[in-house]
């Protein structure tokens, strides 16, 4: 088990749960047994999933745990009343050194805030930032932040273009990816002043590890001309939720324009378009920054989406992610 990639599953977040997140992890064991899993939930309900699962049995162990905390509660109340809870346990299990990495698709606000209680941050951060991926034409982007910071200095931007190129490289074996501010234009002197400060450092500085690409609009997000986009927490979750929203949007409203005859005939495109919008392909947001690597699922994915967030766990941490982290962070004084 030693060689494993031991992962800290929340087994009690998001909807459905326990169910989803034991079919999902099943959907995960079948294409991969070099994970082991803590499950961290309510024992009874736990057993009762993985009853007869031969497989599962032998990968994992169950922790029990007493208590939950709920979706719609504060970040700051769960956090106050968390010791005895799935997520809080899972992610002390990280702290503990007992897992590689851990995984939730319950409360954000209280999975970040927890993170930040019981989890150090690499030397240097003093932001950590919700990393997500998102789809272009060519692969991927990363995103972030995605929604942990609301305001940012140029240093916090910086920190996390360092940070979302080591994930990238991370997941997709590029060596230098290519790294872009979000902006409202083009132009050097266009955007906040944090920005235009980013903009200088970025552009003056001797990158090693990423190539700086300048700013990019939100209308080019998806054209694959980057590979990083980095922005504040505001921003990039406003983005995020217009981009999903549009997605479902197309996707309902598309099918239901086309009459018979036409989705006979292009059944095979609709189906890769299908595909291609799919957010279950995409799930999965990690908290950088700190130095334990922590995931979120999203709360209302399937089965299928969570096995892809097992998959993204697996992959960051046979990557060794903290340490190119690390490696990549460069020096800069915000004022």
């Amino acid at each position: 088990m030693s060689t494993k990639v031991k992962i800290a599953v929340d087994v009690m977040g998001g909807e459905n749960s326990p169910k989803k997140i034991i079919d999902g992890i099943n959907i995960s064991l079948k294409n991969n047994q070099e994970v082991f899993f803590y499950l961290y939930g309510r024992e009874e309900l736990i057993k009762k999933e993985i009853k007869q699962n031969k497989l599962l049995i032998k990968n994992c162990e169950i922790i029990n745990t007493k208590d939950v905390i709920l979706d719609n509660e504060s970040p700051l109340t769960a956090a106050k009343r968390s010791k005895d809870t799935s997520m809080w346990k899972a992610i002390e299990s990280l702290k503990e050194k007992n897992s590689d990495i851990s995984l939730s698709a319950g409360n954000t606000g209280a999975l970040l805030v927890i993170s930040r209680l019981l989890l150090n941050t690499i030397y240097g951060i003093n932001k950590p930032a919700l990393a997500g991926l998102w789809p272009n034409e060519n692969n991927m982007n990363v995103v972030l932040d995605l929604g942990a910071n609301i305001e940012c200095n140029e240093k916090n931007l910086i920190d996390f273009a360092c940070m979302g190129s080591a994930l990238f490289k991370s997941l997709f074996g590029v060596d230098k990816p290519r790294i872009a501010l979000l902006n409202i234009g083009l132009e050097e002197n266009k955007g906040s002043e944090v920005l235009k400060k980013t903009f200088s450092i970025l552009k003056n500085k001797d990158l090693e590890n990423f190539e700086f690409s300048g700013y990019i609009e939100g209308n080019h997000i998806m054209d694959g001309n980057v590979d990083v986009i980095v922005t504040d927490g505001f921003t990039g979750n406003v983005a995020l939720k217009t981009a999903e929203g549009t997605a479902k949007f197309i996707s309902k409203n598309f099918k239901n324009s086309l009459n018979k005859l036409s989705l006979l005939l292009s059944y095979n495109s609709l189906k890769k378009f299908k595909q291609k919008l799919d957010p279950r392909k995409y799930n999965g947001a990690i908290f950088l920054g700190l130095q334990s690597p922590v995931v979120k699922s999203h709360g209302s994915t399937d089965a299928v989406g969570f096995a892809h967030s097992i998959n993204y766990c697996t992959k960051i941490v046979k990557s060794h992610l903290i340490e190119k982290i690390e490696s990549n962070l460069i020096t800069v004084d915000a004022e």
